[in-house]
């Protein structure tokens, strides 16, 4: 009997044990799984270049090489999903055949890649170039990326009236297909894809000709929409809002708090680098750094909540370890080579001429906004402007007094070696002249000596609230606090002319500023973050106000627009040779700090309230009335608490006498 008994309890086992495993196999087999490679901020990078990264000179980046770490991910899983979050275009030499070669955009169809978005400097060449770039793309017939676009407010621009420009876009977004989002299957998984244009992301395009949705709301109204309309897994947003520090500032993070039903969101625009996801709920926030320099590659799979966790993530390097992949380097071979026959020849220069040697540990392109003191990288640039100013006329009537360059204009560093035209141009890539060549040219303004001062206070008081405004100078210097008060951060300002001497700044003279065309848009937005006390005005030599940027660019003597790159490039191949190669090398002063930003981080109580401006007694007479209106709330306060203390007292009193 036992043994029967025994016998059967070891059947029901066995048959348990099975069932167990049967639904054990069952339960992995039914696992959805997904792998994801992503980029954004790439930039025209289609080449390696040369760049200071991590305090050192590297070779990195280069689509070729890239293409090559997809085709061996795809060799183990060729349903990977590839994604690009924007801002693939602006940032090298290729740029200037964007729209007639829509190289970039070819180029992530030639990766694979199989959605991306568009950022801020898709918009570089305004309307007509995006326009134009877009309808190349789609003529060339080659595989592209979807593209995908979830706010832009169509609604409210053809309710006011499409504008030419509106119409342009609307055409081409039409003729290229762009969507809301896509749903794209990858193996057993589906996915649904939008894409989002982030609020800084509009603020960095001047006179934007498209209207735009809040970013939020509007992803919201479109994973709605997936949800009623779509059978998906997983919901991913490409976007264009980047990530920041301040947590009320950080678009992406604010995203996944706000739709906590997307399950990845692969986040351009600030150029961060993630080397962990940041985690909201069951959102992944990843970021790639910039310029193709790391290629983003993660895996997920599917909980039994229906959410996603990640199982594996890094950013792989992309580095000279990496053999490129031979025919996506003779595309992009074939596109370099349009460089100098389309552009550099109107400058008198080829892409690979050596313009000096350089020897110097410049400050990274990311250092000028991360770091709030002097570096030599915006210090070579401001004194460019300078000499290529100077050189135009040397018994100009009006000398260059300052020349300025701010942190949002510096996009690569320059690293030991020699320097060419190509590397200048990846220091400054911005932007298109009203010539329609492109590169921002230099403007040529004036500003009081108090502006000037009011420039120092920008840079000390503002810049850490808005890090593309941290100043780069040339004949003007100045000393700050941190620990000071907001808006009395500068303890001195002044001049030092072309021998090194001390000029003090006379508050109501007229100085010539030479910076750039795209710097002077930049002032509304510091002007927006003071509340308008930190205003400055562009004047004309005579003093009447700058109204139109494009009247105060500076033309050559042959009547094209002093681009501020080439201003650069002059200033460079100007340089001694100091080691008799024949090539001129970047100066020795470069090597140390020049006194030109010198910062006094000091708490004692003399520091802290020496040589105060008119914004110190602006703000301490706020403080007084806000003190004294609150006393007086106070005051009026106990005197009215009396009042009922003694009216209830009074009561009592007269309840006890009638008792």
């Amino acid at each position: 009997m036992k043994q029967k008994r025994r016998g059967l309890i070891i059947i029901v086992a066995s048959i348990v044990t099975l069932i167990a495993g049967v639904f054990y196999v069952n339960a992995n087999a039914s696992t959805k799984t997904l792998d994801v490679m992503f980029l954004h901020d790439t930039h025209s990078h289609l080449n390696e270049f040369a760049t200071v990264e991590d305090g050192k000179t590297q070779t990195l980046g280069g689509f070729a090489k890239i293409k090559t770490l997809i085709n061996q991910q795809k060799a183990d899983n060729p349903d990977t999903l590839l994604l690009d979050a924007g801002d693939f275009s602006m940032g090298t030499l290729v740029q200037v055949v964007y729209e007639e070669e829509a190289s970039e955009l070819r180029m992530l169809g030639e990766l694979g890649i199989d959605v991306t978005t568009l950022g801020n400097h898709e918009f570089d060449y305004k309307a007509k170039g995006l326009a134009n770039m877009l309808n190349t793309a789609v003529s060339s017939g080659e595989e592209l990326p979807s593209l995908v676009v979830c706010n832009v407010d169509w609604d409210a621009m053809e309710e006011k009236g499409l504008t030419e420009d509106q119409k342009l876009l609307e055409a081409a977004f039409e003729n290229y297909d762009i969507e809301e989002y896509i749903v794209v299957e990858k193996g057993d998984v589906k996915i649904a894809i939008t894409g989002v244009f982030g609020e800084d992301c509009l603020d960095c395009v001047p006179n934007c000709p498209l209207l735009f949705e809040n970013p939020v709301e509007a992803v919201k109204e479109t994973v709605k929409e997936i949800k009623e309309e779509e059978n998906v897994d997983m919901i991913v947003c490409v976007s264009h809002g980047g990530t920041w520090e301040e947590d009320d500032k950080s678009e992406d993070e604010i995203l996944a708090k706000s739709v906590p039903e997307l399950d990845l969101i692969v986040s351009g625009h600030t150029h961060t680098k993630m080397d962990e996801p940041v985690v909201h709920g069951d959102t992944y926030i990843v970021s790639a750094a910039e310029y193709g320099k790391y290629l983003g590659n993660l895996s997920m799979s599917q909980k039994s909540s229906g959410r996603w966790g990640m199982d594996s993530y890094e950013l792989i390097t992309v580095d000279s370890s990496i053999e490129p992949d031979k025919a996506t380097q003779d595309k992009v071979d074939g596109f370099m080579n349009m460089v100098d026959s389309k552009y550099l020849e109107k400058f008198g220069y080829t892409r690979n001429q050596i313009l000096c040697t350089n020897e110097i540990d410049f400050a990274t392109s990311s250092d000028t906004s991360a770091l709030h003191t002097e570096l030599n990288l915006g210090s070579i640039m401001a004194d460019a402007y300078t000499y290529a100013v100077a050189k135009m006329s040397d018994d100009d009537p009006h000398p260059v007094d300052v020349a300025v360059v701010p942190a949002g204009v510096i996009r690569d560093s320059y690293a030991k070696g020699n320097i060419t035209p190509e590397n200048v141009f990846h220091s400054f890539s911005l932007g298109i002249g009203e010539d329609g060549i492109p590169g921002y040219p230099l403007i040529s303004i004036y500003l009081t000596g108090a502006e000037l001062k009011i420039a120092a206070e920008i840079d000390a008081s503002i810049s850490d609230l808005m890090t593309t405004a941290r100043l780069y100078t040339d004949g003007l210097y100045w000393n700050y606090n941190p620990n000071r008060m907001i808006l009395n951060k500068v303890t001195d300002v002044y001049l030092c002319d072309n021998q090194g001497k001390r000029v003090e700044l006379e508050d109501e003279r007229l100085y010539r500023v030479v910076t750039d065309f795209y710097t002077s848009q930049m002032l509304g937005g510091v002007t927006d973050l003071s509340y308008g006390l930190l205003s400055i005005v562009p004047k004309f030599a005579d003093g009447t106000p700058v109204v139109r940027y494009e009247d105060a660019v500076i033309m050559t003597t042959e009547g094209t627009e002093l681009k501020a790159w080439a201003a650069i490039a002059e200033y460079m191949n100007s340089f001694e040779d100091t080691d008799g190669d024949g090539i001129g090398n970047v100066p020795e002063k470069y090597a140390k700090a020049e006194g030109r930003k010198v910062v006094e981080d000091s708490k004692k109580i003399g520091d802290l309230l020496k040589n105060p401006n008119k914004f110190f007694f602006m703000i301490i007479g706020l403080v007084l009335v806000v003190l004294a209106v609150l006393t007086g709330i106070v005051i009026l306060i106990v005197k009215l608490t009396r009042k009922i203390v003694q009216t209830r007292k009074a009561k009592k009193e007269k309840c006890k006498e009638c008792d």
